[in-house]
């Protein structure tokens, strides 16, 4: 049973409030966190059809960043014919693309805290749009480097922002389920977008950028008009729901004080304090689709705030949740790399003479095994972490999740190795399609189970959390982007893919030491977690 001290460690909660004799919990109803109020603005209120609609649109914008951020792949065919641009000059490109995810992320962290989440979903769609131009408008090399820079950061707002999003409306026991549909639709845009762009290229390698435009620019009007705001002060709400019922309980007291004394004379009650809450006011829609909805705190235009803010984004490298959970999402984004570059380059050509077409439906398979993992690292492990909590006389440990991190261990890494060798033996089928939906599944379940071990062990820091995983994460992608061709071409496809088989294992056995150590871990960070929200909320 655990204590009341342990309890109050962050990613240590009691989710089942059921009777408990310390090994198991009997009966009992799941606890409620975060904690919802009674204002009719918030967000975990919402009807379900407000959650689903909201779910569906910021669903959307992830799946469609990933898909324009990697559809420029269907395009090199394309440049290479009509303007000369090379293979090598698209691998440029694609580090350039993963800067600009990363570190637009990192620039825009305090606008959601500050003025609401809004502003940086709109803005990413303008820098979409801005980036499917400059690309369907290519005539040098340099052109189709520097698009990619607005292209990653019209992704900025799916790395960290939605799963904000997402979490300002669902509780905690939902999280897997809610970071598996997320990982979903970053699967479904990762690996659809390049095969849609295939076949779009068959009007002309053009249309993919105007392609992109349109959908854009509609998916930018629908956000304006049907994006509701959802940042909400939860904690001072709920100060005042605490202090309202400290006064409601002293007017009781003194009922009965006036009572035993058989005063003739009812007490003054001061009802309307009392009804402050239930009384608010539901926001209009205009207000709820405000451009800006500043924070309570903000002082002036925020500017110096803003500053001060991204300054104190820093600090979330010292959390070793974040560290990891940025090595395994980034292990991903890595290999991605490598694979995609394999079959844009290879798979063209002899034994296997594939068309754009037959080279993009390639990735069905991996997003086959990126959904098996989905719903195993997210709706199972949240059925895992209640069984586990259940367990334990109803207390969840944020490192539950990670047990079921463990078959990814074996299994992602034997797919990048089936694949890499079945492309360097000249194998069809099965071994490289195999390896490749073994891929997907490690791509689906790590992304997914390390992510939600993160905000789970920090639940009041999602957002600053998901940014430095999206910094760590792109910063890895990018540096494997650029020694991608130059690895393969100075140890051969089959060497290179053992290698980043052997690092994908290691990489993922840092669970082990997670799983023992983690709870260690988050209370030797637990002051610095505290200063953390201290210095960010004070400010």
């Amino acid at each position: 049973m655990a204590t009341l001290d342990e309890e109050q460690l962050a990613g240590t909660i009691r989710l089942f409030d059921g009777t408990s004799d310390g090994t198991h919990t009997s009966g009992g109803h799941i606890t409620l966190i975060p904690t919802p109020t009674d204002s009719p603005n918030d967000p975990l209120k919402w009807s379900p059809w407000r959650k689903y609609w909201h779910t569906t649109l910021v669903l959307f914008i992830t799946g469609l960043t990933a898909a324009t951020s990697n559809d420029a792949g269907a395009a090199s065919d394309g440049l290479l014919n009509d303007l000369g641009i090379s293979y090598n000059v698209d691998n440029t490109g694609a580090g350039v693309l993963f800067i600009g995810i990363g570190y637009f992320t990192l620039l825009a962290s305090p606008m959601p805290k500050l003025y609401g989440r809004r502003m940086q979903y709109l803005l990413c769609l303008v820098f979409s749009i801005v980036g499917a131009v400059w690309f369907a408008r290519i005539q040098t090399a340099e052109d189709s480097i520097w698009c990619q820079l607005f292209v990653g950061a019209s992704e900025g707002c799916a790395e960290a922002l939605v799963q904000l999003s997402l979490n300002d409306i669902t509780y905690q026991h939902q999280r897997g389920t809610v970071l598996g549909i997320y990982i979903l639709a970053t699967s479904i845009g990762t690996f659809l977008g390049p095969l849609i762009a295939g076949y779009v290229s068959i009007q002309s390698w053009r249309w993919i950028g105007w392609t992109n435009v349109i959908i854009s620019s509609v998916t930018l009007v629908v956000f304006y008009f049907g994006l509701e705001e959802t940042a909400f002060d939860r904690n001072a709400i709920l100060g005042q729901q605490v202090d309202q019922g400290t006064d409601s309980a002293k007017r009781i007291e003194n009922e009965k004080d006036y009572a035993s004394k058989e005063l003739a004379v009812d007490p003054p009650m001061d009802q309307e304090m009392a009804m402050d809450v239930r009384m608010e006011r539901r926001k209009t829609y205009f207000e709820r689709i405000a451009l800006i909805t500043p924070a309570p705190n903000m002082v002036g235009t925020g500017l110096r705030q803003y500053f001060q803010r991204l300054w104190q984004s820093m600090r979330v490298f010292i959390f070793p949740a974040v560290l990891f959970s940025g090595l395994q999402w980034g292990a991903q984004d890595a290999w991605l790399t490598f694979y995609l570059t394999i079959e844009e380059n290879n798979w063209y050509d002899a034994p296997w003479n594939y068309t754009d077409q037959a080279v993009a439906i390639m990735n069905i398979p991996t997003l086959i095994g990126a959904t098996i993992g989905c719903f195993y690292g997210g709706w199972f492990s949240d059925i895992f972490t209640q069984w586990m909590a259940k367990r334990r006389g109803g207390i969840s440990e944020a490192e539950d999740r990670l047990w079921l991190l463990i078959p990814s261990i074996i299994i992602n890494p034997a797919g990048l190795m089936l694949f890499g060798i079945g492309t360097d033996k000249g194998y069809s089928w099965p071994a490289p399609y195999v390896g490749l939906a073994f891929i997907g599944f490690g791509w689906g379940c790590a992304g997914d189970l390390s992510m939600a071990y993160l905000m789970d062990s920090y639940p009041e820091m999602i957002m600053e959390g998901m940014v430095g995983v999206a910094v760590f994460n792109n910063t890895l992608a990018c540096v494997f982007t650029f020694v991608c061709s130059y690895w393969i071409d100075g140890s051969g496809i089959g060497n290179t893919f053992i290698a980043i088989g052997v690092l994908s294992f290691c990489f993922q056995c840092l669970v082990f030491p997670m799983i023992y150590w983690g709870k260690t871990w988050r209370r030797w960070t637990a002051p610095r977690y505290k200063h953390f929200l201290h210095i960010r909320d004070g400010q």
